[in-house]
C-alpha cells in the first residue's frame, strides 16, 4: 500500500508520496514511488505511483523512451495531455505483457498514477492515470488527486486547499494529510518524498526527503496532534435534553425501541407504531 497526493494551485504543483511497501506484516520494504523527468527549460513531469511494485517498476523504466500512436515520447510531446497518452498506452503495453501471467498466479493488475508537471509553452497540468491506461485531468473542480490508502488524509485537503492556496500552505496541508494516514495505516511509511513546483521554473528548484529525524514533519505531528485535542476539548458536550422545534409545542422525549427479558412478542403494527410515535 502507499499514499501520494498530488495539488494543482494557481501557483503550481505540489506531489508528496511516502515509500512504504509492504507484502505482509514481515515483508516491509522502502521503495521510492515519486520520479522526475526533467529537461530544464523545457519541461519538468513528475509521476508517483500506487499498486503492485513490480508493475510501477516497469513504467517507470519504459516511458523514458516509449513512443505513442502518435509518435511522441514524454520528451518530445508539445503539451503534457499527449505526454500523459505516452504515459497511459505505456501502461497498457506492461499490461498486455504482464497481466494474465499475474492472473494465473491469482495477482490482479492494479496501477495508479499520478502524473503532472508543465511542457514550456503552456500552463502546468495534472492528470490521475488508471489501470486501463485511461486519465482524467485536474480542473477548478478537482484540486488534487490522491492515490493509494487515500481517505484517512482525505478530509483536511477538502477542508483547507483551494486554488488559491498557497504552495507552502498547501505543502503544509499535504504533510498534515500524510501524517493522518501515517497515524492510522501501518502500510504507509517514511521516508517521504516532497516536490513543490512553482509556475514556469521549468526546472526542479524545491524537492526534500523526508525522515524520522526532519525536525519541521516531527513539529507539525505534534503541533496538529495538540491543536486538535485543544479544539476538541474547546466544543460543548452533548445537550441531552432536547428542544422541541415550536417553542409552544410540549417536550416529547424520545425512547429507544426497547426489548425486556420475558416479555411477549408484540405485535409488528404495535412496534411500527411505536417507531413512528418516536419520531414524532
Amino acid at each position: 500500500m502507499t499514499y501520494c497526493v498530488g495539488m494543482r494551485l494557481e501557483e503550481g504543483l505540489v506531489f508528496l508520496a511516502d515509500s512504504r511497501t509492504n507484502a505482509g506484516v514481515d515483508q516491509i520494504g522502502t521503495f521510492r514511488k515519486l520520479s522526475v523527468f526533467e529537461n530544464p527549460g523545457d519541461r519538468v513531469m513528475v509521476m508517483m505511483t500506487a499498486g503492485n511494485l513490480s508493475i510501477s517498476q516497469s513504467i517507470r523504466e519504459l516511458i523514458g523512451d516509449f513512443k505513442s500512436a502518435n509518435g511522441y515520447t514524454i520528451w518530445t510531446a508539445p503539451n503534457l495531455y499527449e505526454a500523459a497518452r505516452a504515459v497511459g498506452e505505456a501502461l497498457r503495453t506492461v499490461h498486455e505483457r504482464e497481466a494474465q501471467a499475474l492472473t494465473r498466479f491469482g495477482i490482479d493488475f492494479n496501477q495508479a498514477i499520478i502524473f503532472g508537471g508543465q511542457v514550456a509553452g503552456e500552463r502546468c497540468r495534472l492528470f490521475q492515470i488508471y489501470s486501463a491506461g485511461n486519465f482524467i485531468e485536474s480542473h477548478a473542480e478537482s484540486t488534487y488527486f490522491q492515490i493509494g490508502e487515500s481517505k484517512y488524509g482525505k478530509p483536511i485537503l477538502d477542508r483547507v486547499v483551494t486554488r488559491a492556496t498557497p504552495l507552502d500552505e498547501a505543502a503544509k496541508c499535504a504533510l498534515i494529510s500524510m501524517d493522518s494516514t501515517l497515524r492510522s495505516n501501518i502500510s504507509v511509511g517514511l521516508p517521504l518524498d516532497m516536490l513543490v513546483y512553482e509556475n514556469n521554473s521549468l526546472a526542479v528548484t524545491r524537492f526534500v526527503t523526508i525522515d524520522e529525524k526532519n525536525q519541521y514533519f516531527q513539529m507539525l505531528r505534534s503541533t496538529w496532534g495538540e491543536q486538535l485535542k485543544r479544539i476538541f476539548e474547546g466544543i460543548e458536550a452533548p445537550h441531552w435534553q432536547a428542544m422541541p422545534h415550536n417553542a409552544h409545542e410540549p417536550v416529547r422525549m424520545p425512547l429507544p425501541l426497547s426489548i425486556t427479558p420475558n416479555a411477549p412478542s408484540a405485535p409488528l403494527q404495535s412496534v411500527a407504531q411505536q417507531m413512528a410515535n418516536n419520531q414524532q
